[in-house]
């Protein structure tokens, strides 16, 4: 039988990651998780992550590094950050964005990897 099981996240509830995301609803397969008002800052040191980003800017403006390639998002945009890629971003005016990870990011300690 396939499970029927519906889950539903309020955002003002949620738990806060240690970066300030906010983890929204997680399956099996991929997890939510919000970026809200992010205040502008320097880059932080890139990293490469175990599992696929996808993201969508609700507000604001960031500059996404990935190896080497650089491109600005706006409201409206969306982007992927493949698995592994060395990436970082750069907060260039109060940011708010959605992103999807799969395999979920939270699980298993994936996002201190």
């Amino acid at each position: 039988m396939a499970d029927t099981t519906i889950t539903k996240v309020d955002s003002r509830y949620s738990p806060t990651g240690a970066d300030g995301e906010k983890y929204l609803a997680s399956g099996v397969h991929v997890s939510m998780r919000l970026w809200e008002n992010e205040s502008p800052a320097e880059a932080k040191e890139p990293a490469a992550r175990p599992y696929e980003t996808v993201g969508y800017v609700i507000s604001g403006r960031a500059e996404l590094h990935v190896e080497g390639q650089v491109v600005v998002l706006e409201p409206g945009n969306s982007w992927v950050v493949p698995k592994g890629a060395s990436h970082t971003y750069k907060i260039l005016e109060s940011f708010t964005a959605v992103e999807a990870t799969t395999p979920p990011a939270q699980v298993h300690g994936r996002e201190e990897e």
